[in-house]
């Protein structure tokens, strides 16, 4: 370039010979010609252009032409952009850019150019600027590079932002957000990400194992995925649940810098698993419980695809009563060899097809006949079919008297037939009730007993050609029923109803409709008829069977009560004596002024006091009159408060020993229902050792696999064990093939009422469970209740409340304690005024009613609810309420808490406190009660 320069002619030039030139200019020439950096310099008026050789790529086809010419007749496309800096500059002003872009036409076409650089004015000898130094780089290059990379990143990030699923880019290893996209957000909330640490975003995760699993992803660059990982974030009262993948990013050298963070949130199918598993159950329920038979089962093809068998798999108890056969688990083919092939044929088709049937026919097997819907379930290939069916063999008899009758009612007129007279005879002399009915609700035919039954319930004799709902014009709810019910058979649906009709001052009792309609030769529907069935006793009978079991059950449990009370009473002794013997200590110490030894008697005997209360509190539970009231329990710690009981129940002569497993899962079942099973166990433990011997409770967790599972008659899965092992005489195989039967014993007449081992074995079925019996004559009884695990916490056992300093009354409250035993009145009078209550004293039902109808302040009613005076205590407080609505009731009583108020239920305001209590717990309840609003 140097070279150049000295062969160019300058003199046609405005900056003329070289030898004329500046030293200024030629200083800056030799540093620029020396330099790396492409540089330039435009000098004097015209701004002539000299230029290095690192210069020259950026002139592209303008060099060598350009050198020596002015600026902007080298670069006109820039003169708008260029000219004002340079203007500046000459000035006296220096100007730096980083990034000046620039349209340059150096190569023959536009083209985008980038340039950082710094302009500086040359002074010259009078100090006025006559050149400007540039020092300048090209960056078209990095410029577009970085501008396709920041392209490439949008891109990246706009392809994320529309994944469906939440996702987050972190870096460094304390997991600072680099990018979240909408749907984390949606997931996570509307916070401050970007910048900040996860940490710092989520502190609510700190026991969570988030911070955990990040860290270890990101030293041992191992990806990390979960599914319905539960997850609590702030201010949410519920866990959430993610599918998620942690997977480390690296750099080119394969070094972790980041992590990526991807997944779905799945809550709502947890949760809808959840309450699929629920109504899952309570189908379950219902099936056990409904008068329609169910059953799946499972089809067996030949070679050719042909139905040929099948078995039964489950049953619901309807299906015995239908079918009157108990087949569960059996092939068809055993149990019914003549069973008609069109019924394998209609189910084997629903089984390959997947199409739902609707059909009614007979078996003659079992003399019956049957309404019938079936459809698959399942995976298909299983071929398992769900059967829905009722047997309507009186129904079909009666049909098809009724069609016969229908057929050749013409031919019966004209002939009078004794056909006609049998089959009249039949439907006037037979218990069902049958009407028929045309379009507008006219009676077509009815016979003698729906007559005489409608007059019965309504007091009306209908007759055919009246109007059904003519006839109960002046009662128009029992005209809407009526009306509702013969609507849906005159509409075309042949349908069976159970529901109560009648005028209620008369009769009203249940019926079984069957609603079927009437068709015309052509097929056209011109009325319906019904057959009625009264089933009020058959549904009393049912309540009255629920009722029997229930009593059974109290009665087996109060047999148990009985067992204890030789036992109690002689705890109860020794807790008396240690009571009376101490306050007796007491008074004697504190007349001879000896004082010391007060408190030593003082808490022997409240020692005694609240053994005596848990004695009390245990039988009372236990001895209580409920249904199934299952709760997360820890069965351990219920061995644990029952173990004292179960000690004196079995008498001295027993060992009573108990292994709890560490670490036992919860179950959810009745605690009270379980006592009872445990506590039967056990005496009928210590019959068979009439010698004596040990006992031992035993619980453990068991995980049944398949095998196991179909040994123990149970689905498979995760289950506790409580196990009851005597030494005693131990059982034959016939005994224990009928140990829970109801009413077996071994026991000799009117020792045992033989329902303990059934009862249990009910309560462990009705809770999910089983019961297996395990002996040797001679060698001891083990009997265990298998009971699933509970996937969740056990509750808390109440604690009761204390307070340290117990807070006193304000200025005038004034409480009424009604109590027939002066010694409680007496008490709960000192505890009010001791602090500083007004207490008002009544020893019956009478003098307290008589205080709250009159007009002195009460702002606390506490009564016993056993009172003498013609009123308990929750009729008098209800009584007292009539004056004094809103006052407030705390009922004291030695009953356990459910039958302190007769039906079980409290009104607003009112609190049960059951006999013996603390004073603290006293103060507390009291003050509590009158602050509450």
């Amino acid at each position: 370039m140097g070279a150049l320069m000295r062969d160019h002619d300058w003199s046609a030039t405005s900056l003329g010979p070289q030898e004329r030139w500046p030293p200024s200019l030629v200083t800056l020439i030799r540093v620029m010609l020396n330099s790396r950096q492409p540089m330039f310099i435009a000098w004097g008026t015209d701004r002539t252009l000299v230029y290095n050789g690192t210069y020259v790529p950026m002139l592209g086809a303008r060099h060598p032409a350009a050198l020596g010419r002015p600026f902007f007749e080298v670069w006109p496309e820039v003169r708008d952009e260029v000219g004002a800096l340079m203007d500046r500059v000459f000035a006296g002003d220096p100007v730096h850019m980083d990034d000046l872009q620039l349209t340059l036409h150096r190569n023959g076409y536009p083209e985008e150019a980038h340039f950082a650089f710094s302009y500086t004015p040359v002074p010259g000898d009078d100090a006025s600027i006559i050149g400007l130094f540039c020092a300048c780089t090209e960056t078209t290059r990095q410029i577009l590079a970085e501008r396709r990379a920041a392209s490439e990143r949008q891109r990246q990030q706009a392809l994320l932002q529309q994944m469906p699923g939440f996702v987050a880019v972190l870096r460094d290893p304390g997991h600072i957000f680099e990018y979240v996209n909408d749907a984390y957000i949606t997931v996570a909330g509307q916070r401050d990400y970007l910048g900040r640490t996860v940490r710092e975003v989520f502190p609510e995760l700190a026991d969570q194992g988030f911070y955990e699993i990040l860290d270890q992803v990101y030293s041992t660059a191992e990806a990390f995925a979960a599914r319905t990982l539960p997850i609590r974030l702030a201010g949410e009262d519920r866990e959430r649940y993610l599918d998620f993948l942690y997977q480390p990013v690296r750099d080119e050298a394969g070094a972790v810098t980041g992590i990526f963070v991807g997944g779905y949130e799945v809550t709502e199918q947890v949760r809808s698993r959840a309450a699929l598993e629920e109504s899952e159950g309570r189908y379950r329920t219902l099936f056990e419980a409904i008068d329609v038979g169910f059953c799946i089962i499972e089809m067996k093809f030949d070679a050719a695809n042909q139905a040929i068998d099948y078995r039964i798999l489950e049953a619901n108890p309807a299906f015995e009563r239908q079918t009157g056969a108990n087949v569960v688990g059996g092939w068809v083919s055993e149990f019914a060899p003549n069973l008609e092939q069109h019924w394998f044929d209609r189910y084997g088709r629903v089984a390959l097809t997947g199409e739902p049937i609707h059909f009614e026919n007979s078996a003659e097997v079992f003399g019956r006949w049957f309404d019938v819907r079936a459809l698959r379930v399942g995976d298909p290939a299983a071929r398992r079919v769900a059967v829905f069916f009722s047997d309507i063999s009186e129904r079909k008899r009666m049909e098809e008297a009724l069609r016969i009758l229908n057929t050749t009612l013409e031919q019966q007129v004209v002939e009078r037939t004794t056909e006609r007279n049998l089959l009249a005879t039949i439907v006037e002399k037979t218990d069902v009730m049958v009407m028929a009915v045309d379009l507008g609700f006219n009676i077509l035919a009815i016979n003698k007993a729906n007559v005489d039954e409608f007059d019965r319930v309504y007091g009306i004799r209908p007759k055919v050609g009246e109007n059904i709902l003519d006839l109960l014009a002046d009662r128009p709810e029992h005209q809407a029923q009526v009306r509702a019910g013969w609507s849906r058979g005159l509409a075309g649906e042949e349908v069976t109803i159970i529901e109560d009709y009648g005028d209620p001052e008369r009769a009203r009792p249940s019926y079984e409709i069957n609603y079927r309609t009437l068709h015309d030769d052509q097929g056209e529907v011109t009325g319906c008829y019904q057959f009625v069935t009264d089933v009020t006793e058959r549904l009393r009978a049912q309540a009255e069977l629920v009722q029997a079991q229930e009593a059974l059950r109290q009665s087996q449990k109060m047999e148990a009560v009985g067992q204890l009370t030789g036992g109690l009473a002689h705890d109860f002794n020794n807790l008396l004596a240690g009571i009376s013997g101490s306050l007796e200590l007491m008074h004697t110490r504190m007349q001879q002024g000896r004082l010391t030894d007060v408190d030593r008697y003082m808490t022997a005997a409240q020692g005694a006091a609240k053994r005596a209360a848990a004695l009390t509190h245990r039988l009372l539970a236990f001895s209580r009159r409920q249904t199934l009231d299952p709760k997360p329990i820890d069965v351990n710690r219920l061995i644990a408060g029952m173990q004292e009981l179960i000690q004196r129940t079995v008498g001295p002569a027993i060992a009573v020993e108990t292994v709890g497993f560490s670490g036992l899962w919860p179950a959810l079942v009745d605690p009270s229902q379980l006592e009872n099973a445990l506590l039967n166990l056990c005496i009928n433990a210590r019959d068979a050792m009439p010698d004596g011997g040990r006992i031992t409770i035993e619980t453990a967790n068991k995980w049944l696999d398949a095998r196991a599972a179909r040994q123990h008659d149970m689905p498979e899965g995760q289950y506790l064990s409580l196990c009851v092992t005597d030494t005693g005489t131990g059982m034959t195989p016939d005994v224990i093939a009928k140990a829970f039967d109801p009413f077996f014993t071994t026991k000799p007449i009117g020792e045992g009422t033989g329902l303990g081992l059934s009862m249990i074995y009910g309560f462990a079925k009705q809770s999910g469970g089983q019961v297996r019996i395990y002996s040797e004559v001679a060698n001891g009884t083990t009997v265990c209740i298998y009971l699933p695990r509970h996937y969740g916490e056990t509750e808390d056992e109440e604690q009761p409340a204390r307070q340290a300093a117990l807070s006193r009354a304000e200025q005038g409250e004034t409480v009424l304690v009604v109590d027939d035993e002066p010694t409680v009145r007496m008490l709960v009078t000192d505890i009010l005024e001791d602090l500083g209550y007004t207490a008002i004293e009544a020893a019956d039902s009478a003098a307290g009613l008589k205080v709250m109808q009159s007009d002195v302040r009460i702002d606390l009613l506490v009564t016993d609810v056993g009172l003498p005076g013609g009123m308990n205590g929750r009729q008098m407080a209800d009584a007292g309420r009539e004056r004094r609505p809103g006052l407030k009731v705390l009922f004291i009583t030695g009953y356990a808490e459910n039958a302190a108020v007769g039906n079980g239920h409290l009104a607003p305001g009112m609190a049960v406190l059951t006999k013996p209590f603390a004073v603290d717990v006293m103060a507390a309840r009291i003050r509590a009660m009158i602050e509450a609003p």
